[in-house]
């Protein structure tokens, strides 16, 4: 195989390997609902403890 066959090789076969990692880092990634929700609630409990704890000052 010379290099010239591999590169173009390399060319066909490089962004297909790109896109398949990238949908998989995207699909791994993805929060559910309930998470998003979870999160949302803990930040509002840590500002609320903030304002408080400023409050009090």
């Amino acid at each position: 195989m010379d290099l010239s066959s591999m590169q173009g090789l390399l060319v066909i076969v490089g962004p297909i390997v790109l896109a398949a990692a990238l949908i998989w880092a995207i699909a791994r990634n993805r929060t559910s609902k309930r998470q998003l929700d979870e999160t949302e609630a803990a930040t509002r409990r840590n500002y609320d403890a903030h304002d408080e704890a400023d409050r009090k000052r």
